[in-house]
């Protein structure tokens, strides 16, 4: 049985943002991907070397890395 991701980016929420999940606990409400690389940041990981493409890292729902809420 393959592992997933330890890092999940749900779906768009209609009043904005995607919440994110880290080894299952709610990491907080990314409003684009410089959110996203703070929570990383928070959980350990150096944003620097971090690709937001990486399936591996980060399993995206609802749109991958360039879907955000319309305005952010």
């Amino acid at each position: 049985m393959a592992e997933h991701p330890p890092v999940v980016v749900h779906p768009p929420s209609p009043s904005g943002g995607r919440r994110v999940t880290i080894r299952g606990a709610i990491a907080g409400l990314a409003y684009g991907p410089a959110d996203l690389l703070e929570f990383l940041r928070r959980a350990g990981l150096d944003p620097d070397f971090v690709a937001l493409d990486d399936a591996e890292l980060i399993e995206w729902r609802g749109g991958g890395p360039g879907v955000w809420p319309p305005g952010q």
